[in-house]
């Protein structure tokens, strides 16, 4: 038995706007997945499509209230679920955005919404935290940079929901 790769201090992990790293090259993912519609149809999907990507690992799937429901307006509960994403082909993350849009249309989602119509969330696939590339050069070689070796969490995305640490706390305990 050993640990992943996914050794994670939560306390010290560099957060950045998902903006400014939009062509940085990104070979690991940790990612969200969510569906509050025939998620026993869709989550299959979605992991099929990210394991053709790379090499997955997944956490428990956790059903889930929405946090965003009331008693005069209930919604369907969701099913969410992590996954450890390492990219057979380091890809932007621009282009990783791009493909989890084309993976959640590939689900059959739609993003817009009749005003008081309960919201039907086929798919939803969010990044919380990225691996860039290493870049190896001549003037890089012997130095080690923080924020290009760690782990960095989405800004947008931060702090993660209950469901999301208990996702990521598993992922990095996973042991095969």
């Amino acid at each position: 038995m050993h640990k992943t790769s996914m050794d994670l201090n939560m306390a010290t992990l560099t957060q950045c706007a998902p903006e400014i790293l939009q062509a940085q090259s990104v070979v690991e993912a940790v990612l969200a997945l969510g569906s509050n519609y025939q998620a026993e149809k869709y989550l299959p999907i979605a992991r099929e499509s990210l394991a053709a990507l790379g090499e997955i690992r997944l956490s428990t799937a956790f059903q889930n209230p929405d946090f965003t429901a009331t008693l005069e307006q209930p919604k369907p509960d969701y099913t969410n679920q992590c996954v450890h994403l390492v990219l057979n082909t380091p890809m932007s993350l621009q282009q990783l955005q791009q493909t989890f849009k084309t993976l959640e249309g590939n689900c059959n989602r739609h993003r817009q919404v009749e005003p008081n119509q309960v919201r039907r969330v086929t798919m939803d696939i969010d990044i919380l935290m990225i691996k860039l590339a290493t870049i190896e050069n001549s003037l890089s070689k012997g130095l080690t940079s923080k924020s290009i070796s760690d782990w960095i969490v989405m800004a947008n995305r931060y702090p993660f929901k209950a469901h999301e640490i208990v996702g990521i706390e598993e992922l990095t305990t996973f042991t095969d």
